[in-house]
């Protein structure tokens, strides 16, 4: 049975208020009151202003750019609305920071995006959604429902204003063949693959183009751009394989350090990235960079969950 407008409050931790404010309009719901703030002392502050007694509460917060103030803001926003008699809470978190941090690749490390899975449902979350994980195992991390959006069908309604006819689609490493393999079936072409090997953090270097890129517009799909060190390392690899033009997407544009300056001075045309993160200054001022926004997406979701609709027939028929 659909739950009642009234009966609905939509909160905005303070990571991505622009999106939230979208996501809220497209979902129909207006953006509760909320005092968010940092003692003296560093400490964070949260105090909600709304009567949530009895009521299904959404939270919209990104974890990325400040993750840990981020991360505890929304915990801390969580655990007031339960306290305060919310009858449920879903977590809404576009980008969910720490989730390369997923296994234990080296001795004595911690599982990170695991603890922040637990410290989610110990907070009260009873539902997450959420956009294009690292790695869809990571669902298997929570004993809670999680529903994992594609910004595929916004960024590549973009791809396709800019492309020409003759296109190919690459992935910029071994671990994004499944992402770039959906960009590849929805689009009706082939599938390059650019083997890379890391040498450190920063550094990637290209060993092998598995396809034929020449004379066509090369894709680069991936699930988020960093360093940057990844994408550039396959665009220079496709442009020197005789690729035509060169334009990339990405879901999470995190965009650290020098990364910008590296999109600027390598092949890639246009990097077509999602609002789950909000640009920062140098990457809103950079003329290769366009903007898709997914609120439409997250705002649909919302509405699935509050009418008990299936979240899988926003992108599969009949479901």
């Amino acid at each position: 049975m659909p739950v009642p407008k009234d009966e609905v409050l939509f909160f905005s931790g303070s990571s991505h208020p622009a999106l939230a404010e979208k996501v809220a309009q497209e979902a129909g719901l207006e953006l509760g009151k909320i005092d968010l703030g940092v003692f003296p002392d560093r400490e964070i502050f949260a105090r909600v202003r709304e009567n949530v007694r009895g009521r299904d509460v959404f939270v919209l917060q990104t974890i990325a750019r400040h993750p840990n103030r981020y991360l505890m803001e929304l915990l801390l926003i969580v655990d007031a609305v339960k306290r305060a008699a919310a009858r449920s809470v879903v977590a809404i978190i576009p980008y969910f920071g720490y989730s390369r941090q997923d296994r234990r690749d080296r001795p004595r490390v911690p599982i990170t995006a695991k603890l922040v899975a637990d410290l989610l449902q110990a907070a009260g979350v009873k539902q997450v959604v959420t956009m294009d994980l690292h790695t869809d195992q990571l669902q298997g991390f929570f004993n809670i429902p999680v529903d994992g959006l594609h910004a595929r069908p916004k960024l590549i309604e973009a791809f396709r204003s800019m492309a020409g006819d003759d296109l190919v689609v690459a992935t910029p490493d071994v671990g994004s063949v499944k992402l770039a393999h959906a960009y590849a079936t929805e689009l009706g072409v082939d599938l390059v693959i650019v083997d890379k090997e890391r040498v450190d953090a920063s550094c990637v270097k290209t060993t092998a183009v598995i396809g034929d890129v020449k004379g066509k517009d090369v894709l680069l799909a991936d699930d988020m751009c960093s360093t940057a060190g990844t994408l550039v390392s396959a665009a220079k690899a496709c442009h020197e394989k005789g690729a035509r033009r060169i334009i990339a997407a990405v879901t999470h544009g995190l965009f650290v350090g020098e990364s910008i300056k590296r999109i600027e001075a390598s092949p890639i045309e246009a990097l077509i990235v999602s609002d789950t993160v909000p640009l920062n200054e140098e990457a809103a001022g950079s003329k290769k960079v366009f903007h898709a926004s997914v609120a439409s997406q997250f705002g649909q979701a919302i509405q699935c969950i509050l009418s008990a609709k299936s979240i899988s027939s926003m992108y599969y028929c009949c479901v």
